[in-house]
């Protein structure tokens, strides 16, 4: 499954980087979530909403690689799509370019919806498995 792919402008600010002055390499995981948690947003599924309903998203797995070096102040651009989609399990891919469109990280990464009260698989709730399958109905409250 490949839907359309969502992008997301991130700054590397200074607490970004390390010692060398390029992004340390976790926290492209950290731009890696932003993005996908704006994806939702964009397509109305609030993710505090799922919280109060026990229901949360959880990575189960990252194969990241590193391509070239981000660096401080840059404007990065990190494109999401879903490339598997599941009853209770998504997989993203993900990658981040620079403003030369140079690909710097990417990443596979695969999230399970929990029932977060028992930390254990439980199904998408069908609204947001409609959305993410490609129907861009509101998500209700």
């Amino acid at each position: 499954m490949k839907l359309v792919v969502f992008e997301f402008p991130v700054r590397v600010y200074y607490e970004d980087t390390d010692a060398g002055g390029v992004v340390y390499y976790a926290n492209y995981l950290k731009f890696f979530e932003r993005a996908r948690t704006e994806w939702l947003r964009s397509l109305g599924v609030e993710q505090d909403l799922l919280l109060r309903q026990d229901i949360g998203f959880v990575v189960k797995s990252v194969q990241m690689e590193n391509h070239k070096p981000g660096r401080f102040n840059q404007l990065l651009l990190v494109k999401s799509e879903i490339r598997q989609l599941k009853k209770a399990s998504l997989v993203f891919w993900q990658e981040i370019y620079n403003a030369d469109a140079e690909l710097l990280c990417s990443a596979q990464v695969s999230i399970a919806c929990v029932k977060l009260s028992l930390m254990k698989a439980s199904a998408i709730p069908r609204d947001v498995l409609g959305v993410l399958s490609g129907d861009r109905r509101t998500i209700s409250s």
